[in-house]
Parts: structure tokens; sequence; C-alpha cells
């Protein structure tokens, strides 16, 4: 497909013209820019480009959505019309990350960190409320529970607490291991530096309080130096600052010694220095700050309650627009290590409903067919605990289902502070929250659910609709010119959807008369879970922007081809490979989210572009490790690009998939 220089020149112009790009790079699917000022950019021009399918802005980039395919044409018209050199994702990450103040990229470190754990500490929170029925008594006995009545559980029960609670009681190694890889250390000691910190020689920190109370601290003694002999279990600040010092002292030591006894020195030295600073200085110190922390929040927390889960409550939507609610990971994290429970947590189970809630009243409000499903589908993805589809892709762009979001949530959370509801673990932040719940506190909690479910839907169906019929009686009296615009709009609107409806009658009509229709079945290129594109965490895709299709959360690591096929288009670091099926067709197969800025690395690919291939062949492979140690999502986009005239529509299937075998899309081919 030819690029018109003409649109090419209107999208740098939209970002500010050339003088506001420090740095531009591009991706599979998108252009990625690295601007000085955000504020020149025109979002309104780049609406209106065809070349243009999206647009945002994620950590300091600024994201301009092509497609795949087109995408890098655009990019060497654009690198040709401007002058600029070619940058490489880190040159674009690295000049964004410079546009963030000091908070921000604290934020994003925290994130960084606490990312790649979640997973364990989800699955260990949900395995802990699995282990809550089982114990808590009163659940479904009067005064007993399952284990007292039925004592042949008793043992099954304090295994699941035993799993369940190791990824707490060893928390700081899996700290130490991510953060040792995001300040550039090896994980290996990342993990050894965080199981030093709570070796079983050591006084445990759940029982630190009782032995100061009966003067029982056991201490080391360095030369007249007491030093307190205890451990860091279920701490954060300790680990993280001394998972700092260990990559920092690593990466010195690698650059100075010499290679041939590198194995002799970096690593012992290194640990060496760590581990005693950590014991005498870090630990001490950082172990008071925490401390300190928590007393501030329990203090707060019980002298103003209801003030505290008003503004928690209410404004952790907004938390996750600026990201900000990965800080208060961390906390909720060392309130349960620390307290045996969180307050936090429950607050944000409710917030993702309530955002779910307001996303679906919009269904009942909106009038375009694709953003109802959309807010449908995402209402489905909030509820079960991931937001941002539902934030990003409805709330946010709409305004008032988000505020009623928050009403609904501010509600809830003073309803659940006030009864001093806590979770004892991490889990589900949404309607499965409930398992994390101290089971006594089950009623209360529904009672918050039922809030967060009712008064956003109510508020939203009622504000938005009452809001519709004031745009249509302004449209009706011509109040304004553009009020008749938008009446014009409106109408041209609704005639076409009528066309549409008629014209699909008598598309109908023609299949009832056995004129030939072309359908083409694609099957799943990997084994795994199908589920809709607003699941995934990418708006470019989750919106999408770039056309119809399917994402798999994989359970293996292999892709294969999903029909016979011309390789069309091999991207450069292997994440993404584009097919093309005798009819035109072209479909996108995009492996886990952002995983360009691996480079190549984790992939093998198996084909090259222009080589033909049989349905079921292997495509490329990929090494899961290597992609979720680096933080990134497994789900896989599988993408029917906009802008294939061929198409007529195109269906989607949801549910586990084997690849070779299960479809996951049929396309409709026109004629």
């Amino acid at each position: 497909m030819a690029i018109d220089k003409k649109q090419v020149e209107e999208i740098v112009r939209a970002v500010g013209g050339k003088e506001n790009i420090e740095a531009a790079t591009h991706c599979v699917t998108r252009l990625r820019f690295a601007l000085y000022d955000e504020d020149k950019v025109d979002t309104e021009l780049l609406d209106q480009n065809e070349l243009v399918k999206g647009q945002f802005s994620s950590q300091g980039q600024f994201q301009v959505v092509i497609g795949p395919g087109l995408v890098d044409k655009v990019y060497d018209e654009m690198i040709q019309i401007t002058g600029g050199e070619r940058s490489s994702k880190d040159d674009v990450k690295a000049a964004a990350g410079k546009k963030q103040n000091p908070l921000q990229r604290a934020i994003k470190t925290l994130s960084d960190i606490f990312i790649p754990i979640l997973p364990a500490i989800i699955t260990a929170g949900l395995l802990l409320g699995i282990n809550n029925i089982l114990t808590g008594p009163g659940i479904f006995y009067d005064g007993k529970s399952l284990v007292d009545v039925y004592p042949a559980w008793k043992d099954f029960a304090s295994m699941i607490n035993t799993i369940a609670s190791t990824a707490f009681t060893f928390l700081p190694a899996l700290i130490g291991w991510s953060a040792v890889t995001r300040f550039g250390g090896s994980p290996l000691l990342g993990i050894v530096l965080g199981l030093i910190l709570v070796h079983p020689d050591l006084l445990s920190a759940y029982g630190y309080a009782d032995a100061v109370n009966k003067g029982t601290v056991p201490t080391w003694n360095l030369f007249g130096w007491e030093i307190e002999k205890i451990g860091y279990q279920g701490q954060v600040l300790p680990v993280l600052v001394s998972a700092y010092l260990l990559a920092k002292l690593e990466i010195f030591l690698n650059k100075r010694v010499h290679d041939s006894i590198k194995l002799l020195v970096v690593a012992p030295v290194t640990l060496l220095v760590t581990g005693f600073l950590a014991f005498t200085i870090i630990g001490p110190v950082t172990f008071s700050i925490a401390n300190a922390i928590t007393s501030g929040l329990i203090y707060i927390y019980d002298s103003y309650a209801a003030l505290g889960g008003l503004i928690y409550g209410g404004l952790y939507a907004l938390l996750v627009i600026t990201g900000m609610h990965h800080t208060f990971l961390a906390v909720d994290v060392q309130l349960i290590g620390s307290q045996g429970g969180t307050f936090l947590w429950p607050m944000l189970a409710l917030s993702n409903i309530a955002q779910g809630s307001a996303a679906l009243a919009m269904m009942l409000v909106l009038r375009e067919k694709k953003m109802r499903g959309l807010a449908a589908t995402s209402s489905v993805s909030a509820f079960l605990g991931v937001t941002e589809p539902a934030i990003f892709g409805v709330n946010i762009r709409y305004r008032y289902p988000f505020i009623f979001g928050m009403v609904g949530s501010a509600i809830g959370g003073v309803l659940l502070t006030m009864n001093n509801v806590q979770a004892t673990s991490i889990g589900v932040g949404g309607v499965p929250g409930f398992l994390s719940i101290f089971p006594d506190k089950w009623g209360v909690f529904f009672i918050g659910m039922a809030i967060v479910l009712i008064v956003p839907f109510l508020l939203t169906v009622v504000f938005g609709r009452a809001k519709l019929r004031k745009e249509d009686r302004r449209a009706a009296n011509g109040e304004s010119a553009e009020a008749q615009g938008k009446q014009g709009k409106n109408a041209a609107s609704t005639e076409a959807a009528a066309g549409t409806e008629t014209a699909e009658r008598i598309h109908t009509s023609a299949r009832a008369g056995h004129e030939s229709v072309n359908t083409l079945e694609i099957i799943a290129p990997l084994t795994g879970k199908a589920v809709p594109l607003e699941q995934v965490p990418d708006p470019a895709f989750a919106e999408k922007q770039m056309g119809e299709g399917i994402a798999i959360e994989p359970s293996g690591n292999e892709v294969v081809a999903p029909f016979d096929a011309t390789v069309a288009h091999v991207i450069k670091s292997k994440h993404a490979v584009i097919l093309e099926h005798a009819s035109g067709l072209q479909i996108l197969i995009h492996v886990g989210i952002n995983t360009v800025s691996l480079k190549g690395e984790g992939f093998a690919m198996h084909v090259q572009t222009g080589e033909h291939v049989r349905a079921g062949q292997k495509l490329l492979e990929f090494d899961r490790k290597v992609i979720t140690d680096a933080g990134y999502p497994l789900i896989t986009p599988v993408i029917i690009p906009d802008g294939q005239d061929m198409v007529e529509r195109v269906e989607t299937s949801t549910g586990d998939v084997t690849s070779g075998q299960s479809g996951v899309l049929k396309v409709h081919l026109k004629g």
C-alpha cells in the first residue's frame, strides 16, 4: 500500500512538529515518540488522519497506532520528512524516562519490582481464601468451622495453609529476586539475599514484639557492638534497599575484577558486604521506618476510619490512572507481613467492581454498537479484577461513569473501614475478592459489594440518559448551529445503522437463496485460553484500534500457522509475525505485550518472510520465563488488521483452545 506523504506530514505536525520530537521509533503496530512537550499534541488532527487507528500516552511515550505492515513505511517516510535519526526502542524509552519526575520514576521502579511477583502473591491469597473457608468459624456452622465438624479435613486445610503461606514467609526472597533484576544485578544473588534475611537462625520478625516485651531478643556482639539478631519476614523496605546496594556493588565489581577470578571474588564479596550492612545498618534503620509508617497508617485507620475509607476508596481509581496504585501494593504487603491483614486491599476490590458497574451501565446509555460491546466486555474484566479496559476504554472517555464509579467506591470504603474489614492476603481484586477477606467480615463486604454494584450503575444510567435527552432536545429546538450539526450527524448515523440492518437482511436472504459465501475459519495458533481483546492490558489492542480479533493466554510456548499461508512479514525482534492467506487476508500474531523491548531475547523464529507454510507448522517458540521475568504479560493478540476490503465481518470464540485444532475466529469475506 502506497503512503500518502501529506498524511505522514500531518502526523508530524500533530505531534508538535519535528522540533518537538526528541526521539522516535516503531514496533509492529505503532509509532513511539519521546516528545519534549506532550501538551503540543493535536489529538483532533490525529483522529482525522486516515493512517491513525488510535493514540495514547504511556510511561512517558506518546504512541500513535498505525497497524502492522504499514507502520514501518510510515516511520521511514517520517524520518525522511523530519531529517531525524533512527532511534531504538531503548533510546525512546530512555528519553521518555527523563520526562518523568522523581516521584514518577520511583513509582515505575516499584511497579517494575512488584508486578513480576504479583502472580505468586495473588495465588497465595486465593489459597489462603480457601483455607479461610475451611477453618473460619461460623461460616457453615454456628460457632464452629468446617474442620471442627469434619476433623478429617483438618490436615488438608493445614497443607493448603502451608502452600499458601510460603510466598509470604519467603517474601524477601521474591522481592530480592525481582528488585536485583530490576537494578541490573544477578537474580540468583537477589534470591540468596532474600533468604539470608529470613534465615531460620534469626528471630522471626513475627515474634519480635513479644521478644522485646520479654527482654529475650537475641543479639550478635561484634567487638562490643550489640546488633539484634532478627529476621525480616514480611518486610519490604529492608530487602528493597539491600537489593539496590547488592546490584550496584555487583556491577561495580564486575567492571573491575578480572574474568579469571570473578567467580571467586564478585559474588562472595557482594553477598558478604551487602549481608553485613543489611544486618548492621540497613535492616535496623528501614525496619524502624517501616514500623513507623505502619503505625501511622494504623493510627489514621483507628482514629479517622470513615475519612480514610472515603479518601482511599473514592480516589483509588485515580491512582490507577497515574500508576501510583503500584506504590500501595508494597504497603499492603507490609501490613500483611507485620499486622496479619490489610484494610487497604478490600477497598481496592470494591473500587474495581464500581468501575466495572459504571462501564456496564454505559451499555444502556451508549448508542454506538461497537462502544456498547466494549462496555460489556470491559465491565466483565473489571469484575474479575482487571480495570484498565473499563477505565481507559469507556469510563474516562465519557468522564461521568468514572466519577460515579468513584462515588460508589467511596461509600463502600466508608462502610468497610467503619466495620474494620480486612484481608488476610492480596487476591483477585474483583468479585472473587471475598475469598481474601476474613470470613467473619464477609457479610459487611457483601453489603459493600452491593453498594458498588448498584450506586454507580444507577447514577450512570440516570445521568447518561438525561444527558442524551437534553442533547436531543437541543438538537430538535435548533438552539445552535453546533446542535443542528449534531442532529444531522445523529440522523445520518441512525440512517446508516438502518441501512446496515437492511443490507444484513438482504445478505441473509441471499444466503437463503444458496448464493456462495466465503468464510475462513482461523484455528488457534497457540494452546491456552482465548479471551476477548478487551482483556489485553494495552489500549491499542483492547480498544480494537488495529482491528477485530481475539487474545490467547498461552499455556505452552509454541506458535503454529492457523492456516496455509505465506509469511508476509517477520518482525525483527521475533515477537510477532504477519501471515497472508491465499484470499489476500492478513493476520497478525503478536506474542506478549511490549515484548518488542526484549529485542528478540527469549524468541526463536522458525520461518522467514516470503516462506510458504502449512496449517499447524511451527512459526516461532518463546521462553515464557524470560518474558515473565522481564515483567511483560504473555497474553497474545491474534488480529485481523483493519483496512482489508475483503473482510465483511469477524466472529470470535472464547474459552480453552488447542493449537491447530480449536477455531477462534471466523472471518466472513465479501463476494
